[in-house]
């Protein structure tokens, strides 16, 4: 904390206290100053201009951590500051504006330390030691934002070679020197993710900033890319796929689960692959290997695929005019709801005597009864939805 002793500790508290009060009103002066800049360079969409309350957020959290820390050398720049600066350079926003507008906001909240101080104690050398550690955390601020920029415009410029993606596949192989040159950390917690369709890059980037990652990214081919997101922290599957609610309906995501280490890495990339095998091509949306690991494993073996087939879904198309569309898509309904057969005529839209004939059908064509092979009628569905069995 700010200086050693009681005495320095007695003048920093109020302050933090003080500037912890008047948050909103240093935030919303923040955000006006800097809407209130402009260049005549690039468009800013909606996402950069929404982007800037959130960096100005990030801004005063760090500026009151860094008056409550004393050595804060540990504490990254904030995430939504670097990734606004990332998407200045992709609207062609200028540097001297993302600058000047990252000058305007330590200004600004300079301005309100000072204020708060007033003329009571903490004038003086405690004021200075805040300052001076205000200063010095802008300074790196302003570094690693410029890099940022440059860097995104670099890419821009120049898009990834083909060295960084046959690094990725080196690594991937066992091969330990494939991870020299590539800016991210194997020894950190990883999740593994493959992005299909167009627009996947741009999600699994936004993803990246939203749940605070370092991103490695690279294109193998076409619209296909490969990303692993690493942090010091293990993260929950849950929050990543909250983060992913909003993906496009073209892009399709496949996730791995958390794993650390280089191992982790390889793991949690052929998780994410495994996933996505199964899923249809021009499907959209999220999956998990966790929701989907047993299936994946499954239509590796071809022949226990094409043998549940041949048991379980083939004998409900003998003597269908559907092919047994219908019985399988009563079955669907049935399980989803929970073996509830009210529910499942809910969701089909037919009575409950309709569902309980397909079921007596079905149970007449396997020869047997339902409950008692649950389990493997409810894999050979899903892998029925996957594609054809043993493929």
């Amino acid at each position: 904390m700010v200086g050693d002793g009681p005495e320095k500790e007695a003048v920093r508290a109020p302050l933090l206290a003080h500037l912890k009060e008047q948050r909103p009103a240093i935030e919303e002066a923040i955000v006006l100053r800097v809407h209130g800049l402009s260049d005549s360079g690039g468009v800013e969409d909606q996402e950069y201009a929404e982007g800037l309350r959130n960096a100005v957020a990030a801004g005063v959290d760090d500026g009151l951590a860094g008056i409550e820390w004393e050595d804060d050398r540990v504490r990254p720049v904030p995430v939504a500051l670097l990734a606004q600066a990332r998407l200045a350079a992709r609207n062609g926003v200028t540097l001297d504006l993302v600058l000047r507008r990252y000058i305007a906001g330590y200004t600004l909240f300079s301005d309100f330390v000072m204020e708060a101080a007033g003329d009571g104690p903490i004038r003086g050398h405690a004021l200075r030691l805040v300052m001076h550690g205000q200063a010095a955390r802008f300074e790196r601020l302003v570094l690693a934002a410029t890099g940022e920029y440059n860097r995104e415009c670099g890419h821009r410029r120049h898009p990834p070679e083909r060295h960084e993606i046959e690094r990725v596949k080196q690594l991937l192989a066992g091969d330990p020197n494939g991870a020299n040159g590539l800016a991210y950390e194997m020894d950190d917690w990883h999740i593994g993710a493959i992005a299909r369709g167009e627009g996947a890059a741009r999600v699994l980037r936004r993803l990246a900033d939203a749940v605070d990652r370092r991103l490695l990214l690279v294109r193998p081919a076409g619209d296909t890319a490969w990303a692993w997101f690493g942090g010091r922290r293990r993260i929950a599957m849950a929050e990543v796929a909250r983060r992913l609610s909003g993906t496009p309906g073209d892009a399709l995501i496949a996730l791995g689960e958390p794993a650390r280490g280089v191992e982790g890495w390889r793991l949690t990339h052929e998780q994410a692959s495994a996933a996505l095998r199964i899923t249809r091509r021009g499907s959209g949306g999220v999956v998990l290997y966790a929701d989907v690991g047993l299936m994946a494993s499954i239509s590796q073996d071809p022949l226990l695929a094409r043998s549940l087939h041949q048991l379980y879904l083939a004998p409900l198309a003998d003597g269908r005019d559907d092919g047994g569309a219908g019985l399988r898509e009563t079955l669907r309904a049935y399980f989803a709801a929970g073996s509830n057969i009210s529910s499942a005529a809910s969701a089909l839209g037919v009575s409950r005597q309709t569902v309980r004939n397909r079921l007596r059908t079905v149970e007449g064509k396997l020869n047997r009864t339902i409950e008692s092979c649950a389990p493997e009628l409810q894999v050979a569905l899903r892998l029925d939805r996957c594609g054809d069995p043993g493929e």
